[in-house]
């Protein structure tokens, strides 16, 4: 089986770069009560006229990725297998055409431990409101969802959510959200399964109780307009991994990164490298976070993003949405112990977010692996720790 070794161009990313400059922005019930629907414009919240982007017709394009003949590398092939286009993981043959799911979950310690987050491909961490100490919530990208026990539990959604869902072609699992995202929803590239999945009896709330479990989707799938296959608004593969494994050292401006500390003053999430692994371990609350799903394993990634990202306040109650559509921003790539500057780009509302290095200007690689993403509020971004 051939792998490609792909790479994006300095000409193709100055397209990109004008494109957003165009637009930039500086196991139930319903959880959130709804209000009246109204109008919200995202050129009102943020600043960017984006409402072509939900026409696959009058989008903007997706810059063509660049391939030259004399990067093709064979490689290994692993007959029923493929590369996973998320992780570049071996995984079965089956999967290769399936959409992910993208699983609001509720990051309250309350709601703690969380089920079957080890079996996420990449998971978000995002300040869900800016108040009550500007708590997160998590996002987790799931490609093989039909392996599903327990997932969870699940919450409701934020506007900046159905954007980075959009960027996978993933299916947005959560229950309900503040009348904000009701048009967001509605756009033609958002696909959304809200509440009505398994209730677990857990001794907690009702609030806490709500989980993916086995069987769920499967009906969700059968009972909706959604096919379980990348569809015609798939924006393509989101990461391009190395062939060989990445050692940052070789990078001008890395610095050692054995322990990160990010800038949420409710669950004060860090992420400390396992030279045994060659991961980063995720911690929070004071205590790391562990899978009971998966025999109280602890959740771990090989790639780790932190990008500095603007926001708009929506109301007094302290929801908000990101200007996740923006350019030139900066940002930190980490992997095996080292961490590099770059800065990032999303050029439309489904367009995928793409990390640039700093010294070519190109798209950056990322190892085989499992990756976290953080969204760190622009105001606090200074206060990230990196050492």
């Amino acid at each position: 089986m051939k792998r490609k070794s792909v790479k994006t161009k300095g000409a193709a990313l100055l397209l990109v770069m004008a494109m957003a400059a165009a637009s930039m922005t500086g196991c139930g019930g319903k959880e959130d009560a709804k209000e009246p629907t109204k109008e919200v414009d995202f050129a009102d919240i943020t600043g960017n006229n984006n409402s072509n982007t939900d026409n696959p017709d009058t989008a903007p394009e997706t810059p063509d990725i660049q391939e030259s003949s004399t990067e093709q590398q064979i490689e290994e092939s692993r007959e029923g297998m493929y590369r996973s286009e998320i992780t570049n993981e071996w995984i079965d043959e089956s999967l290769k055409n399936q959409r992910p799911i993208a699983v609001m979950v509720d990051n309250e310690k309350a709601a703690l431990p969380h089920y079957g987050l080890t079996e996420a491909d990449v998971v978000y961490e995002i300040m869900n409101s800016t108040a009550n100490g500007r708590i997160t919530r998590l996002m987790a990208i799931v490609k093989d969802w039909g392996k599903i026990e327990q997932f969870g539990s699940i919450r409701s959604t934020r506007s900046t959510n159905i954007m980075l869902a959009a960027e996978w072609n993933a299916v947005l699992c959560h229950d309900g959200g503040p009348y904000y995202v009701d048009d967001w929803l509605a756009k033609k590239y958002s696909a959304n399964f809200s509440g009505g999945f398994s209730r677990v009896d857990n001794g907690k709330k009702r609030e806490f109780t709500e989980y993916i479990c086995a069987g769920d989707l499967d009906k969700k799938f059968a009972n909706s307009k959604y096919s379980t296959e990348y569809n015609e608004y798939y924006p393509g593969q989101h990461y391009f991994f190395s062939d060989t494994e990445i050692d940052l050292s070789n990078v001008g401006n890395a610095v050692a990164c054995t322990n990160i500390e990010l800038p949420f003053p409710h669950n004060s999430s860090k992420l400390q490298y396992n030279e045994s692994t060659g991961t980063y371990d995720y911690y929070e609350y004071g205590q790391a976070h562990t899978d009971p799903q998966h025999g109280n394993a602890q959740l771990t990634f090989k790639n780790v993003l932190l990008q500095e990202t603007d926001f708009n306040e929506l109301d007094d109650n302290g929801y908000l949405i990101y200007n996740a559509i923006d350019s030139g921003r900066s940002a930190y790539y980490i992997t095996n112990g080292k961490a590099i500057e770059v800065s990032w780009i999303k050029a439309g509302e489904s367009d995928k977010t793409i990390y640039l290095s700093k010294e070519t200007g190109e798209e950056i690689e990322l190892n085989t692996g499992k990756t976290y993403v953080a969204l760190v509020p622009a105001d606090s971004w200074s206060k990230v720790v990196i050492q």
